[in-house]
């Protein structure tokens, strides 16, 4: 069936900002699709809260709505825009369920809206667990016996009737949140009752637990006639019982015979057709070890996490297909654009195996339990292929950035063998370190599999590498052994670890016995036919099939790996964007990353791209084939930074900005002397190694210190010490990792903190607009709320920030990006930070101010001149919009994180409010992050001493809008004498109701808690916080976010209407 003709206009929801269980692969997949529907002469309308993704940029869209993703906000779009039809099935469960809310108001049917892509009938069988339950009986699909329920006691009595263990799933929510395995009455209570309050629509599904079977998933295709294909098939090496997005998973599925595999692809193609979905759909089994019994677990009619890793697996591009499918295409009318040659109805087939490890952020949060259960916790994840499992384990391994190079990379060697088992029981995200440790010591794989359940097959890998090690160890290093170990991937300094040798060592005796990487090419049809994208990955003992070009001139861009709290999708669209500016200027494009969820990694972004670790030894093996021209690493965050002194020394130039004056913003004896040549203060501070030489100069200064290590992105390590016994304590923390470069100790200002990115040519600069954070210094700036354009600050600042920007670019020979951290203190500037390369500010500002940056940026690098581009040097002139940047955290997923907000990074996406009212932004900014209040309009409160006279006023606001304030004695006590009517509460401990009894009543609406100075984990605060946001209470732990909160509130209570606006129409100045 060719093209609907009906649909001209369609409206793309996407997955609002980056939170755990819901990350970059939704962005991946609009972008996507996005790029489809516009091949098709469709005009796209894209709504979607994320300032941070390529999706929202004004080249993927038409119109382009940076508005929270609510039904009022989509109503007032849907007015303005009149669509015909509206794609939910790319945003992910957020998408999904706005899209379902907005068409059970039948304001779709007023306005002549259809869904397309799926009807609102498909996403209820799959979604709402009774129906899923009825489809599946219907055709004789097996689930696992479960029972729907609304309240506790019903639950309890179901679960006594068929035994525990039993799982508890909430519907409609994402990355199981609220979910998980209960073995005894206790835990069932526990998670029922957080799982009935995160439930959209009050219900939790209670069904019989078959942890321990193995778990595979399938990804399939189907257009409106039926044609149904399976596009990829994965099995998960972590059984049942773990979150898919948690588990290593490997594709194709390695342990199942062909009569499993048949038979539950059959499965799988029958499920869809009932469901009668169109597009992509993903379907999760569980399969009985050792008969033929298995149970689907769930379907997702829509594009999923697994969707992005099948489509990077296997070359086939689902989303732009199932984009395409939606228009009312058919499977064998659409090109598969890899092969160019083969239609889209064509089942891929693969020669080489793709491992798939998740990033967990336990390094971020060192109090979170770091079990892993069936509620999500990874932030993202990374992806290696090979032609063996073991090689590709390795490669994973390496490409986490999580100091893990091998299978020793964690010591358990201080435990007996009976503690070591006790361990195996436990499911965290050491596990496989922990089986490679039993295999050293001779326990018998049958013994962990019976523990573990990891099927046998992936034990006998694990000991093929053990054994490797071991015969590295024992020498002599043959020709032969050395061969063996890079076929599995060793790299070359863990072999020289085990056989006494250095790095360099190992490479020389590898260029004697002429054992080099090969590169294969991704070839979605297991050779049947040649594939026109080279989209590559590295083995040993193959022939090579890159083939070299030299035809034009060639840039590497390094890509910034997998997303974790601190380093994000931003650099992802950096990366992207500065991969399209060096094309346009005829450069051969090629990106390294290893990054499965993003767009940088799409098969039609680069004219190469390789999927391989980003370490030294790995870029080098592509540097020696490819014989790039240059090498661009500000874009890709500290990933590519860090491999900077590598590639000089293979001989690639660095182009930008010298890697002499990166080090100086980096060292602080050189850039001490930068700011001193310019005439810029900074706080006080000096370098030390040792806790003792710490405490020495924090004394010398005076407390409040910051203590950090140099060379971290996100904060990674710092903290505020105020006395002799923090100090010690934090410089343990930094410790634990060995530290090459000084840690920092710097007196601590309070003042506002002001960030710049600017562009440099080496002449002049251009700075698109200086933006102010609403918390004062100390909480880290990827968290805290950036208001554009700075809106307290006088001109006099503000020039005098502009000149310091340009006397500091000049003086580090910027070429390209700089990012520049102040703060404004009694009416000085200070320079706290600077970053000669691109920093998570960039995609917002270049949306809010319409100015390009990494397209600029890319041609200052390249040799162009900013007045040539069009621009005049120097600040521009303000937007006639505030655009307020909002961060989004995931604390409700890591049990035990503490969520005080200081100068380590938490946040793991952020959304933006934009309006030309101040006050409206910041409650559109608020709305994105999902803090709608009011609801029982009562508050807690409780403030530090330091904290309690700046609270007086926000308790007297929140009380004139009719809150009820409940607070601890002495804020009560403060709060009462200047007027307020609060209500005093007992703190944890003392007799009932104290605060936490208030807080699991689920009556209130907001907790604002600021931790006193110091070691927060004894106190109550610790526990107030992290109650709150397991009980989906919102916690503030700065006033000055409560002061931007309760502002935002006076706002919505006098205005009902709010105003929308498309980006895509700010002033196009950039183009030239």
């Amino acid at each position: 069936m060719p093209k609907n003709p009906n649909i001209k206009k369609v409206l793309v929801i996407g997955s609002g900002p980056i939170v755990i269980g819901q990350a970059a692969e939704f962005d991946y997949a609009g972008t996507q699709a996005c790029r489809s529907l516009k091949e098709e002469g469709i005009e796209v309308c894209l709504v979607n809260s994320n300032p941070a993704t390529i999706m929202t940029d004004k080249d993927i869209a038409d119109e382009v709505y940076i508005e929270p993703l609510t039904v009022e906000a989509l109503k007032q779009i849907i007015l303005k825009e009149k669509p015909d039809s509206i794609l939910p099935t790319l945003g992910g469960q957020a998408g999904l369920n706005l899209a379902m809310e907005i068409a059970e108001t039948g304001f779709l049917e007023e306005n002549n809206v259809q869904l397309i892509g799926t009807t609102a009938l498909t996403i209820k069988k799959a979604e709402d667990r009774l129906m899923f339950k009825e489809t599946m009986e219907k055709i004789g699909e097996p689930c696992a016996p479960s029972l729907v329920v609304n309240d506790v006691p019903s639950g309890e009595a179901f679960a006594a009737k068929i035994g525990y263990p039993v799982v508890l799933r909430p519907a409609y929510t994402l990355g199981g949140s609220g979910g998980g395995i209960a073995h005894n009455v206790e835990e069932l209570r526990e998670i029922l009752e957080n799982g009935l309050r995160l439930s959209r629509v009050g219900e939790v599904l209670v069904e019989r637990c078959i942890s321990g079977w193995k778990e595979i998933e399938y990804e399939v295709m189907r257009d409106s006639n039926g044609t149904c294909i399976t596009i990829c098939n994965m099995e998960n090496i972590d059984p049942v019982g773990v979150h898919t997005g948690d588990s290593i998973v490997v594709a194709p599925s390695q342990t199942l015979s062909d009569k499993e595999y048949q038979m539950l692809r059959t499965s799988a193609l029958n499920i869809i057709d009932e469901l009668g979905i169109t597009g992509g759909c993903n379907v999760q089994y569980a399969l009985h070890p050792d008969s033929f019994e298995y149970c689907v677990i769930e379907v997702n009619p829509r594009v999923s996490r697994s969707s992005a890793l099948a489509s990077k697996a296997t070359g086939y591009p689902i989303a732009k297909v199932a984009a395409k499918i939606a228009l009312g295409y058919t499977l064998d009318e659409i090109k598969n654009a890899v092969t160019g040659k083969t239609y889209a109805s064509f089942e891929p087939a693969l020669d080489y195996c793709v491992v798939k490890i998740p990033r967990l952020p336990f390094d971020k949060f060192i109090s979170a339990k770091r079990t892993l259960t069936t509620q999500m916790k990874a932030t993202g994840e990374v992806m290696s292929i090979s032609d063996n499992f073991e090689g590709g384990l390795m490669k994973a391994i390496r490409s986490l950035e999580q100091h893990v190079d091998s299978l020793m990379s964690y010591d358990f060697t201080g435990l007996t063998d009976e503690e070591l088992l006790e361990d195996l029981a436990v499911v965290d995200d050491r596990r496989i370190w922990k089986i490679a440790e039993g295999l050293r010591r001779g326990i018998e794989p049958a013994v962990m599999h019976d523990i573990t359940k990891i099927d046998r097959w992936f034990i006998d890998k694990l000991q093929i590498i053990v054994e490797m090690e071991n015969s590295l160890k024992k020498g002599p290093l043959t020709e032969e052994l050395l061969r063996e170990a890079k076929r599995i991937e060793f790299p070359d300094n863990v072999i020289g670890e085990l056989t006494g040798h250095t790095e360099r060592e190992i490479k020389e005796l590898r260029d004697k016995y002429d054992i080099h990487a090969a590169f294969k090419m991704v070839d979605t049809c297991a050779a049947e036919f040649a594939a026109t994208t080279p989209y590559y990955y590295s083995v040993y003992g193959s022939e090579n099939e890159a083939a070299e070009t030299k035809d034009k001139k060639k840039v590497l861009v390094l890509g910034s790996g997998p997303i974790r709290i601190g380093q994000g999708i931003e650099f992802d669209f950096c990366s992207v964007h500065c991969t399209w500016a060096f094309k346009k200027e005829g450069y051969e494009t090629i990106i390294i990353n290893n990054n499965p969820e993003t767009v940088s990694t799409d098969f039609d972004i680069a004219d190469k791209l390789y999927f391989e670790p980003l370490t030294p030894e790995d870029v080098e093996n592509i540097v020696n084939i490819e014989k790039p021209d240059g090498a661009v690493v500000q874009f890709g965050g500290q990933t590519a930074i860090k491999l900077t002194e590598a590639l000089m020394k293979m001989g690639v130039p660095i182009l930008g900005t010298d890697a002499k004056d990166v080090d100086a913003a980096e060292d602080r004896e050189l850039f001490d002397e930068i700011l001193e040549q310019c005439g810029i203060p900074r706080p006080t501070g000096g370098t030390v190694f040792t806790a003792e030489e710490a405490k020495e100069v924090a004394n010398k200064l005076g407390y409040p210190v910051l203590v950090r290590p140099s060379y971290v992105l996100g904060g990674q390590g710092m903290q505020i010490a105020t006395c002799d016994e923090e100090v010690e304590e934090f410089m343990e923390i930094i410790n634990r990792i060995a530290q090459d470069h000084p840690i920092l100790v710097d007196k601590y200002l309070q003042g506002t903190e002001v960030e710049v990115d600017a562009i440099c040519d080496g002449e002049d600069i251009l700075i698109p607009g200086v933006m102010e954070h609403i918390e004062r210094a100390g909480v880290h700036s990827g968290d805290s709320i950036s208001v554009y354009p700075a809106y307290t600050l006088s001109q006099d600042i503000i020039d005098t920030i502009e000149d310091y920007t340009k006397k500091l670019a000049m003086s580090l020979h910027v070429k390209g990006m700089i990012n520049i951290q102040f703060i404004v203190c009694d009416g000085k500037v200070y320079v706290i930070e600077v970053n000669p390369r691109s920093s998570r500010t960039v995609p917002y500002i270049s949306k809010v101010t319409g100015i390009p940056i990494v397209k600029l940026a890319t041609k200052c690098i390249i040799g162009h001149k900013i007045k040539e581009l069009g621009y005049t040097p120097g600040l521009q002139p303000k937007a006639d919009y505030y655009a307020i940047k909002m961060p989004v955290f995931s604390f409700e997923k890591i049990r035990g994180a503490d969520i005080s907000l200081g100068p380590e990074m938490k946040s793991t996406g952020e959304c933006l409010g934009i309006s030309k009212s101040f006050d409206e932004a910041l409650y559109k900014a608020f709305e994105g992050a999902g803090i709608r209040l009011p609801k029982h309009k009562q508050i807690i409160m409780t403030l530090a001493d330091k904290d309690k006279q700046d609270g007086i006023d926000i308790a007297q606001r929140f009380e004139a809008l009719g809150y009820k304030i409940y607070a601890s004695r002495g804020t009560a006590k403060v709060l009462k004498e200047n007027g307020v009517h609060a209500i005093q509460v007992n703190k944890i401990g003392q007799e009932a109701p104290t605060l936490l009894d208030l807080i699991l009543e689920h009556k209130i609406d907001l907790v604002i808690d600021t931790p006193e100075n110091g070691i927060e984990r004894a106190k109550d605060g610790f526990l107030i916080r992290r109650y709150a946001i397991e009980t989906g209470v919102h916690c503030l732990t700065s006033l000055d976010t409560a002061h931007a909160l309760i502002s935002s509130l006076e706002h919505a209570f006098n205005n009902q209407e709010l105003s929308i606006v498309d980006i895509a129409k700010i002033d196009n100045r950039g183009n030239n």
